[in-house]
């Protein structure tokens, strides 16, 4: 036997698998990428011994629903993700791809003005650049609808023209032979808002052919939530594939309570074969566009309710404006006050000022909502963080995962933390066919975090958002250590995930 039989040995840890079932007291032993062996008192030496009493071991959470697609060639390390124990991002979600690259480099603009980054081609060009020059965490990427739309006939408010339809067909079928995990929809902003649902459904029906989901951010989070779960889950069932909604909330005071009947609707169609599942992040804010706030009619308390419900001024949160960055920090409300103007005069001013660039926090959910959504079963975790450039960005970027764990789990007793995890891990894993990743097992890739259970909690605020979470002691990226004893190290394992 060398004394090297183990690359990595963790010892006497609580491992809580990622399937569900209760923890246990175990060893896991890594080699290369992989591990090797979990069991109790596993014998042998390491290259790296770990004392991991009074511990947990998990899985690398899975972040189903970020906007990192650009930040993984800006900031590589990925920080404010491994740091909260985040070892796969999910990007190209809300409709938002990576291609065609002209699109993509519009929209993505707005995120990072005079900022430069890499070109690619299509969704392989992108994967292949991420493979040469690897971030810190996994990446998995979805091929979004809003860029296909937007590259094949602008914002035009029609729908396409058959040569329009074809080539937003062509696009989706490169990026799903690239490998991409599926096709994401972002129905409550522009030029998506304009698509019927039966373009979606035809397109829906190339990705179910290619073994594909679909993920959706609805036409309607608000009043309209009722209907716009009808239709993701009509074109789940037309286009004969799974289906993943995103974010799962209800925007506006006047729609609080609604998400008990669209928790119902969720059931009603997986009692009839539909495999339809959610996300959510757990606060009470969301982040968004402030152009999409002012599309959808948010700020007008007296008007026609649009998709994201009624928000008063001063529940807006500037949270980057890099023209204006005396912006950053100061609620809409302040602006309206500074400006001697009201809500929706004020804010077209500010986009006139900055461009379609600047990126708002809301309070507009439901502590009870968010609680009812967190303990249903379809439910798993995504963090929607939006990495733009700006001083402020939602906490939410930050601290979502040890958030469910710290608070939500431990203090409150919301859910176990074996069921939370499974939340973040083994349940996203299988719905997103992420092979031999997910679980504690051996054979499959070590991603894992390791963190302490009695102090695992997120510590960002809105007004000073870019804090690390406490708890997290060490994470591994494929095999590979990225964070030790509280320290990015710097390493940057990272793999492209491509659909199975």
């Amino acid at each position: 036997m060398t004394s090297n039989r183990w690359d990595v040995l963790i010892r006497n840890a609580t491992v809580y698998d990622g399937s569900g079932n209760s923890p246990a007291r175990a060893d896991v032993a890594l080699r290369a990428d992989r591990i090797a062996a979990v069991g109790p008192q596993l014998d042998g030496e390491a290259g790296t011994m770990l004392d991991a009493s009074g511990l947990a071991v998990a899985p690398g959470f899975i972040d189903v629903h970020s906007h990192d697609d650009l930040a993984m060639f800006l900031t590589p390390e990925m920080d404010f993700k491994v740091m909260q124990g985040v070892t796969t991002d999910v990007v190209g979600n809300c409709g938002m791809g990576v291609a065609p690259y002209k699109a993509a480099s519009l929209f993505f603009g707005l995120l990072y003005p005079d900022v430069a980054f890499p070109r690619w081609e299509g969704y392989a060009g992108y994967l292949q650049a991420l493979d040469r020059d690897p971030p810190s965490v996994n990446v998995a990427a979805l091929v979004g609808h809003n860029t296909l739309r937007f590259a094949a006939m602008g914002n035009a408010q029609r729908a396409p023209t058959a040569e329009a339809f074809a080539q937003m067909r062509d696009t989706l079928r490169e990026g799903l032979e690239a490998g991409a995990l599926g096709f994401s929809t972002g129905l409550i902003y522009e030029p998506g808002r304009y698509a019927q649902t039966e373009e979606i459904v035809t397109l829906a029906r190339e990705v179910a052919a290619a073994g594909g989901l679909y993920t959706t951010h609805m036409r309607n989070e608000a009043g309209g939530l009722l209907e716009s779960i009808r239709e993701a889950i009509h074109i789940g069932e037309a286009g004969g594939l799974h289906v993943q909604i995103s974010h799962h909330k209800a925007g506006g005071k006047e729609n609080w309570g609604r998400v008990r009947d669209s928790l119902r609707l969720l059931e009603e169609a997986r009692a009839r074969g539909v495999e339809v599942t959610a996300d959510q992040y757990p606060y009470t804010s969301g982040s968004t566009a402030l152009a999409a706030v002012v599309q959808n009619n948010a700020l007008n308390q007296r008007g026609v309710q649009g998709g994201m419900g009624r928000v008063a001024p001063k529940d807006v949160l500037i949270a980057s404006a890099p023209h204006h960055p005396e912006y950053e920090g100061k609620t809409l409300q302040d602006l309206c006050d500074r400006f001697a103007l009201p809500a929706e005069a004020a804010a077209q001013r500010i986009l006139e000022e900055e461009g379609m660039g600047v990126v708002v926090v809301l309070e507009m959910m439901d502590e009870t909502d968010v609680r009812t959504v967190m303990q249903h079963p379809t439910t798993m975790i995504g963090s929607d963080g939006l990495p733009a450039s700006g001083a402020k960005p939602h906490p939410r970027l930050y601290g979502t995962f040890p958030r469910v764990l710290g608070r939500y789990a431990r203090a409150e007793g919301l859910l176990s933390l074996t069921e939370a995890i499974y939340r973040m891990t083994g349940f996203p894993a299988t719905k997103f066919r992420l092979r031999e990743r997910g679980f504690v097992r051996a054979g499959g890739y070590a991603d894992l975090v390791v963190f302490d259970p009695a102090t695992i909690m997120d510590t960002g605020t809105y007004a000073d958002p870019r804090q690390y979470p406490t708890g997290v002691r060490h994470v591994f990226v494929n095999g590979v250590t990225v964070v030790r004893e509280g320290q990015h190290t710097g390493a940057r394992p990272g793999r492209t995930l491509r659909r199975a």
